[in-house]
């Protein structure tokens, strides 16, 4: 048996930023997650990063890779009826801004920081199971060699995703599953290509929903909306070209289109676990909640939890009070509920409804123009935008 303060499951964001931010405040921990490091450095994820993100990350001295090779954005453009209308982020928030670094990017640095400190990450692990975690936790699995392993612990932080074994752990007389699943999704592609626009591009089109991003200099992510059973086996890269070229045109203004090497599409959900604690059991990241991707909230949910519960985690091992762990659940959820908002609020503002009437579509044009147009309803965008405090 091995014996932690905290036993994290999970090696995303959530998990290996609380790892790192409990490790600043001397307090141990161990993350056990299912995949190889290589899979998880490997499996190519957007991130979009709210200044409060890139703050925390600069501030704990994991983010100097970020400094040099991230991409900066101060401001972005809204695109309907064939013409762009920027939203300057940095004018609206005080000089806040997001940064463009792709989340398997963030999880390199946090890996490697935690290595270089000695952490004990398990890799591989399977056939996890949480026992006692109403008053005495512990974790049994086997290891990346298939022998069983035991971790005894204070606290469990369950980080392992919508699918892990932390949630159900919950007693689901316990707890309360808010979902919704929107009746579209994202087709998502990688091309070899430069830069379309120095800033991302949220389009509306009556043929649906198209999104520009960048990833480098030479690689660049795109989206439009699609019907979530599609294949990607259906598009071959002329119909894709045509389709994103089709729902961004107007005003001159063409994609520079080039190879494309990655396919997929993305469903889009948004889903809240309430109470996000039992016991000595704290979700955190997507076990707790999942936005769809048109706010770009996801990673950064998962670090402002993880912040919140590592300040509360501090006070119980360090000052032996549960007050902040009591109101972890509370406070956490604050922030979600209006990062859900916020997403559903771009999502319902800029996609195409198989439903929608002309009276639909007139109120989104009207509500796209309000935004564009008046310095209040731009500053909340650009508010909501760039993040909210975190905690």
């Amino acid at each position: 048996m091995t014996r932690t303060q905290v036993g994290i499951i999970g090696a995303g964001p959530a998990g290996l930023m609380l790892s790192h931010l409990l490790h600043l405040a001397g307090i141990d921990s161990v993350i056990l997650e299912s995949r190889p490091r290589k899979a998880i450095e490997e499996t190519i994820r957007a991130g979009v990063l709210e200044q409060n993100t890139v703050d925390l990350m600069v501030e704990t001295g994991v983010g100097e890779r970020l400094k040099r090779e991230g991409f900066v954005h101060h401001g972005f453009d809204f695109r309907f009826e064939g013409h762009s209308h920027r939203i300057d982020l940095s004018a609206l928030t005080n000089g806040r801004a997001i940064t463009v670094y792709a989340q398997h990017e963030v999880l390199k640095d946090l890996i490697q920081a935690r290595l270089d400190a000695g952490a004990d990450i398990r890799f591989g692990v399977g056939d996890v199971v949480l026992h006692d975690v109403a008053s005495s936790p512990r974790i049994t699995f086997t290891d990346a060699d298939g022998k069983a392993g035991e971790l005894a612990c204070e606290i469990i932080a369950g980080c392992d995703g919508s699918y892990g074994v932390s949630r159900p752990a919950i007693p689901a007389e316990m707890r309360r599953d808010f979902l919704r699943i929107y009746p579209f999704g994202w087709f998502g592609i990688l091309a070899e290509a430069p830069p379309s626009s120095h800033e991302l591009i949220y389009a509306r089109h009556d043929r649906g929903f198209a999104l520009i991003s960048t990833r480098s200099a030479d690689v660049q992510r795109m989206y439009f909306q699609c019907d979530p059973a599609d294949s990607v086996e259906n598009w071959s890269e002329d119909r894709i070209w045509e389709e994103l070229q089709t729902r961004t045109e107007g005003e001159g203004f063409r994609l520079k289109e080039g190879r494309i090497f990655q396919k997929n599409i993305v469903p889009m959900r948004s889903f809240v676990c309430e109470p996000m604690q039992y016991g000595r059991l704290f979700i955190a990241g997507d076990a707790a909640h999942t936005v769809p991707p048109t706010g770009a909230k996801g990673l950064n949910l998962a670090v402002a939890d993880v912040f919140v519960l590592s300040r509360a985690l501090e006070r119980f091992f360090k000052a032996g009070s549960d007050e902040g762990l009591q109101a972890y659940s509370a406070t956490a959820l604050k922030r979600i509920w209006r990062a859900q908002h916020f997403s559903w609020w771009m999502t319902s503002m800029l996609h195409r409804f198989e439903d929608a009437t002309e009276f639909d579509r007139r109120r989104q044009l009207a509500e796209l123009e309000l935004v564009t147009s008046s310095e209040s309803a731009a500053r909340t965008i650009a508010e909501n935008y760039v993040g909210l405090p975190l905690g």
